[in-house]
């Protein structure tokens, strides 16, 4: 899943594609580099965000998926928000999927225009609000995996009580939503736990905090290695999707593995 942040303040590309123009341009890019999907998104999610009104995001992100469709129809896209006005919106422009930080919460018609679409969604772990939820460092966790999957599990029965095709269903354990690194390291060194969930899982910690709290890397842009080193492990892990700013080292870099691992069954069998 190629990341095209239409936005001026994302915490590391803020600006970077503000003119659908470029934003389509970087689509392409990233189609060409291998990217599977394309999560195009207007409201910046990063801590202390401020929300962004329906009809500003519909601005900034329904011509990027209109003309992104018009030039690929074959590719997924998806639309990043907590609105249902602007899935909507993005949905009738071409979108295919709702990735949604909120898990269905944040706005009480979501379920409905996902269920009615008919389109994948995301749901996302994220504990606290924009403003808190990296405050003092970040919540307490008793068991943080397991507390996780725990909430997961009740947004996939929500979500399929309320009329979504289980099929349609990605979970995301929202890397640096409400969570310390040493919260972020251990979901990654678990990951697996969340595959048993019975739907596909998405990691998204590409240039994330914690990464550069690992790795010593203090500008977000520096961080791409560490980034597909951490997308790696993931997919090691189970994940189905992986979320990329740097998409054709990490499309590259899961080739690789994926040789390796059909050889090494080649000669096994």
């Amino acid at each position: 899943m190629g990341i095209l942040n239409v936005t001026p303040d994302s915490f590391s590309d803020g600006g970077d594609f503000s003119s659908p123009e470029r934003a389509t341009a970087r689509a392409m890019e990233m189609v060409a580099e291998g990217a599977a999907i394309i999560d195009v998104g207007g409201e910046s999610t990063r801590p202390g965000w401020a929300p962004v009104a329906a009809d500003e995001q519909i601005r900034r992100a329904i011509p990027v998926i209109r003309e992104t469709r018009a030039r690929d129809d074959r590719i997924a896209i998806s639309i990043d928000t907590r609105s249902a006005e602007v899935a909507r919106a993005a949905i009738d422009a071409g979108a295919d999927m709702v990735n949604d930080v909120s898990a269905l919460r944040d706005d009480p018609d979501m379920v409905r225009v996902v269920a009615d679409a008919g389109v994948g969604v995301v749901l996302m772990h994220r504990r606290g609000t924009s403003a808190d939820m990296q405050k003092d460092g970040g919540p307490h966790y008793d068991n943080v995996v397991g507390e996780i999957r725990a909430f997961l599990a009740e947004r996939i029965e929500f979500a399929t009580q309320h009329g979504i095709t289980r099929s349609r269903i990605v979970v995301d354990p929202g890397f640096g939503f409400g969570k310390r690194t040493e919260h972020n390291l251990t979901i990654l060194r678990h990951l697996d736990r969340f595959t048993t969930l019975g739907s596909p899982v998405l990691v998204g910690a590409s240039r994330k905090r914690f990464i550069g709290e690992a790795a010593g890397i203090e500008d977000p842009k520096q961080r791409d290695i560490a980034s597909v080193v951490c997308a790696l492990l993931a997919a090691q892990q189970g994940a189905s999707i992986v979320r990329a700013h740097a998409v054709r080292a990490t499309v590259e870099a899961l080739e690789v593995v994926a040789a390796v691992g059909r050889v090494a069954c080649s000669k096994a069998n």
